[in-house]
């Protein structure tokens, strides 16, 4: 995106796939090149009809709720002998350009409207292989109790990313703390505050700095994953994002891949198992709202 900044942290990621896509080896700080391995054969092909036993898969991935989920579904691909590496990282950037040269089969951490908008910015040529699970956004109180408490010139906290952005000043138009300028849309920033009768500093910071800064604002809009990071809970949001309409098709997180991928046996594989009763059962007793299946 063309306002996306790096985040302060910096991963990196490696996915191999085999099967139709190439085994990597990495960590979490330098995606590194690997070489292929060749699958063992099996009497035990997987739904998609192949033989994937011998089968590495690394996976890229946010710490909540992505990886987590990641990890609750690893025995389900271990069933078809895949074996699924989870490579932890909290940067919105490097897991989209290691996808796209080919040092990562797959990713999953990013809403569906970023990512489009990270190939137009980036030129990247990825897609979306399955839509997994929609993260509400929230508004915490930080140094007020309620957005009934917010003084004159208070200071409320946002994603600094386009995408990120335009969805936490709909959530702040929602609760009636500003009017946006007509069509602005899921592409509205600070510029397109039409109305702001208290005249609030919206302060644009990295999304990943946003909970560490609560304390010093007085409300913040936090993604979704980062607030379980920080331990904040959906339900002690004093507004959120509803899960039906428009922002739950347009921020539902993805698996990515590079175009050309996503009906490859394994990314299929790993699809069905991001899409099974197992993985939809974990989001809801783990995360309690924060992470909706949208499957």
């Amino acid at each position: 995106m063309k306002k996306l900044a790096s985040l302060f942290l910096t991963g990196a990621l490696t996915f191999g796939l085999l099967a139709g896509c190439g085994s990597t080896s990495g960590n979490a700080e330098t995606p590194a090149g690997g070489n292929e391995t060749t699958p063992v054969e099996s009497n035990t092909p997987s739904e998609t009809g192949a033989n994937l036993e011998g089968t590495v898969i690394k996976v890229g991935a946010t710490p909540a709720p992505h990886a987590e989920i990641l990890e609750a579904v690893k025995d389900l691909l271990a069933e078809q002998g895949i074996t699924l590496e989870i490579v932890e990282f909290n940067d919105y950037i490097q897991p989209n350009l290691a996808v796209e040269s080919g040092e990562l089969d797959a990713n999953y951490f990013q809403h569906i409207t970023y990512m489009n908008e990270f190939n137009v910015s980036d030129s990247t040529h990825l897609v979306s292989a399955a839509e997994i699970h929609y993260e509400p956004f929230g508004l915490y109180a930080g140094k007020t109790a309620s957005i009934d408490e917010l003084a004159d010139g208070a200071q409320i906290a946002v994603p600094n990313d386009t995408t990120n952005e335009a969805r936490a000043l709909l959530l702040l138009q929602q609760e009636g703390l500003i009017t946006l300028k007509e069509g602005a849309g899921i592409t509205a920033t600070k510029a397109d505050i039409a109305e702001n009768p208290k005249n609030l500093d919206i302060v644009e910071l990295e999304a990943s700095q946003i909970p560490s800064r609560l304390a010093d604002v007085d409300l913040a809009v936090i993604n979704g994953n980062y607030a379980i990071d920080a331990g904040l809970k959906v339900a002690d949001a004093l507004a959120v994002e509803s899960a039906d309409g428009e922002a739950a098709q347009a921020y539902v997180n993805v698996l990515t891949v590079k175009e050309g991928h996503e009906n490859d046996p394994a990314i299929l594989a790993l699809v069905e198992a991001l899409q099974s009763d197992t993985a939809k059962t974990f989001m809801e007793e783990t995360y309690q709202g924060a992470v909706v299946p949208m499957f």
